[in-house]
């Protein structure tokens, strides 16, 4: 027989239900909230790296790309048309002062020395020949006014005397007028005479500078093709690393074409290039920092090229330790000239992310998590960026690189 359930045992019925159809969206709850917790991102604080904001000076430099040439490098050049008849270095070797690098044939620059050395000869024969006619003609000159001075002292004593004569009476116009016309003619053909002696005088001294000038000229052409001939030699011009030869035996070699190249490989300089948009701001005596992997090297800039090529100002920076362990010829390398100062400036560290100023999204710690802010950005050095805004001084910045988390406004740190 059927009993009729109790108030009691339905109420503790429908509890239990309520109890049972309430705890299942609770449980869902709580696991779709630890699953959301569990999928949003998360990194580990030790693997990034922050940079914290303070307040100071920076120097603001400009960036450039360099490449690590040697301080000294010499190029030899064939002074001939000629070929290679011997090698006697090879590339890499060590040459001092005066070492024969490559022997060039000669015969034919030889010769022209001879004929040269012959033209020179004949030209100082002919010279001291000219001195000779001059002097001898001229001597024959003086001598035939000397003579024609004689021969007008004559006459004038001959007119002193019919002059007196005629005076006593003893004489006769016409004589004295004949003896006077005489006086005055001689006295002009001396006077020519003597023009023509001032006239082959400057004839003969121009004639002999003329000849000493061709001579000359002739020797300077034979001191020339025997500094040629010497330079043919080709021998190194001081100690320094043979870095080029060419070794090709019985080569031809066109004058001013390039035989061989020498560095000093112990000591270094850089050679800059920048966009001429940053012509104006970089000037020889600028301080800059050449960066080498980790290491850091101080330098000067020495000189700046005045003409801007397919857009590019090269430049070159002395190096303050251009010896140092790391510098190789043809090494590239990054170079930041130094072009301003500025003073409570708030500064975070450089890093890959900085491209230049401008805005950027960083991510910025704060109550233990990642958060990320739009932040205005200066100048910068190779060390530190200027904060224009959006941050404050103690805060710390990401400064790692985090371009797989742009999509991201906020992470969690573990």
């Amino acid at each position: 027989m059927d009993r009729e359930i109790s108030q009691e045992v339905r109420r503790r019925e429908r509890r239990k239900q309520w109890i049972r159809y309430g705890a299942v969206p609770c449980v869902a709850l709580v696991v779709i909230g630890g699953i959301i917790r569990f999928m949003q991102p998360g990194l580990q604080e030790k693997d990034l790296i922050f940079s914290t904001v303070d307040k100071g000076s920076i120097d603001i430099s400009v960036n450039a790309s360099g490449k690590v040439v040697p301080a000294f490098e010499e190029i030899i050049n064939s002074p001939i048309n000629s070929r290679i008849l011997e090698i006697y270095k090879k590339g890499g070797d060590s040459v001092d002062v005066g070492t024969p690098i490559l022997k060039l044939d000669l015969l034919s620059a030889e010769t022209d020395y001879k004929n040269q050395l012959d033209e020179v000869q004949m030209s100082e024969l002919k010279l001291e020949q000219l001195r000779i006619q001059n002097r001898s003609k001229l001597s024959e000159m003086e001598m035939q006014l000397k003579v024609s001075r004689m021969e007008l002292n004559r006459k004038e004593v001959e007119l002193r005397n019919e002059r007196y004569l005629d005076s006593l009476g003893a004489g006769t116009t016409d004589k004295v007028l004949q003896v006077e016309l005489d006086y005055h003619v001689s006295k002009l053909e001396l006077e020519e005479d003597e023009q023509k002696y001032i006239n082959e005088q400057a004839t003969a001294e121009a004639d002999l500078k003329v000849k000493e000038l061709e001579l000359s000229i002739a020797r300077k052409s034979l001191a020339e093709t025997k500094r040629t001939l010497e330079d043919a030699q080709l021998r190194s011009p001081r100690k320094a690393i043979l870095t080029y030869v060419n070794n090709e035996i019985g080569a031809q070699v066109a004058q001013g074409q390039k035989v061989a190249v020498v560095s000093d490989l112990s000591h270094f300089k850089v050679e800059g290039e920048i966009a001429d948009t940053y012509g104006d701001r970089i000037a020889a005596g600028s301080r800059a920092v050449v960066k080498i992997g980790n290491d850091k090297l101080d330098g000067t800039v020495s000189d700046v090229t005045p003409l801007s090529k397919n857009g590019v100002i090269s430049f070159t920076v002395q190096l303050d330790e251009d010896n140092h362990r790391r510098l190789r010829s043809g090494l590239k390398t990054d170079v930041y000239v130094m072009t301003a100062i500025k003073d409570d400036a708030l500064r975070i560290a450089n890093g890959s992310y900085y491209l230049g100023a401008g805005e950027y999204e960083l991510f910025v710690k704060e109550d233990g998590e990642l958060r990320k802010r739009t932040v205005r950005l200066g100048d910068s050095n190779y060390e530190q960026v200027e904060v224009v805004s959006g941050l404050k001084e103690g805060e710390q910045v990401v400064v790692s690189d985090m371009s797989n988390y742009k999509g991201k406004n906020k992470l969690k740190l573990n």
